[in-house]
């Protein structure tokens, strides 16, 4: 097939109008038949591979060329798979699953009741399965004659980081968090605590976020939550959620989101550091 086309300038008149007559050629990597177009570089293996990776919204636009709109998509909160397990900090395990990296995130605002909330998250990552889990979701509210309302959410973060071993946290410094890395390298100097602030700045929009993030695991099967989540605000934010917009407060979607977006610091078990030794006694003094 051959495809002629006279390129366009506003110096030269064109004697046809551009790609006049065109046709397309649309090749999905899987046919009707459910055969690979490319079976020596896609077999259907590596092809069903891509999409637990991307998601089936994505597979499809990307893969399929069977574009779906963003704004039929929507977050089940049925599709999470709840477990009990706590993380084994001397194995790096949940359960039988082993951890390879942990996130600790933090969308703040002014905590206030009836006004946006301001969102803790952990994640632990099993970047071998590409598994993510929820494992705890904090959700900050101080009383609104709290002189210092800042400095108390940090004192909850904290505490927080303290209850799950977490070091490092990132924190949207967007609008009201730009104040808060200082702040709460203060507060954590004072209580003798240590603690290392990544600074995130986000520019895309916050649905678009949530989306890109949350979507592909969940729909793949491939996000976990502690069963403690099922009694925060999360599952029922899924549930109101849309691209164009919440019902309700997404603002536990987006410390999630952020968290999920963000390269988690490796976990080692700590067991390792541990191993016994054997000291040679057969020697003269």
């Amino acid at each position: 097939m051959r495809l002629w086309a006279y390129f366009y300038s506003p110096m030269i008149k064109s004697p046809t109008p551009f790609l006049r007559n065109y046709r397309v050629l649309k090749i999905p990597i899987v046919d009707a038949n459910g055969i690979s177009a490319w079976p020596a570089v896609f077999p259907l293996e590596r092809i069903d591979q891509l999409r637990d990776t991307v998601g089936p919204r994505h597979f499809s636009a990307q893969m399929m060329l069977e574009y779906l709109p963003e704004d039929k998509a929507r977050l089940d909160p049925g599709a999470l798979k709840f477990y009990e397990e706590e993380f084994d900090a001397k194995n790096a395990k949940i359960g039988d699953i082993k951890i390879t990296g942990a996130t600790c995130y933090w969308d703040p605002s002014g905590g206030r009741k009836k006004a946006d909330a301001s969102v803790c998250v952990i994640v632990y990552r099993d970047d071998k399965n590409r598994r993510a889990f929820i494992h705890d979701i904090r959700y900050l509210l101080v009383d609104d004659n709290d002189l210092h309302p800042l400095a108390t959410q940090c004192e909850k973060v904290l505490d927080f980081m303290a209850m799950h071993g977490q070091r490092t946290i990132g924190i949207e410094v967007n609008g009201i968090g730009s104040a808060l890395p200082e702040i709460l390298r203060e507060v954590a100097k004072k209580r003798n605590q240590p603690a290392v602030v990544q600074k995130i700045i986000n520019s895309a929009r916050k649905e678009i976020r949530i989306l890109d993030a949350v979507e592909p695991l969940l729909t793949t099967g491939r996000l976990f939550a502690h069963e403690r989540v099922r009694a925060t605000p999360l599952p029922s934010e899924m549930l109101g959620w849309t691209p164009q917009g919440a019902f309700g407060h997404d603002d536990g979607l987006d410390a999630l989101a952020g968290a999920l977006r963000l390269n988690p610091p490796p976990i080692r078990p700590l067991g390792q550091f541990f191993r016994p030794m054997n000291a040679r006694t057969e020697f003269k003094v």
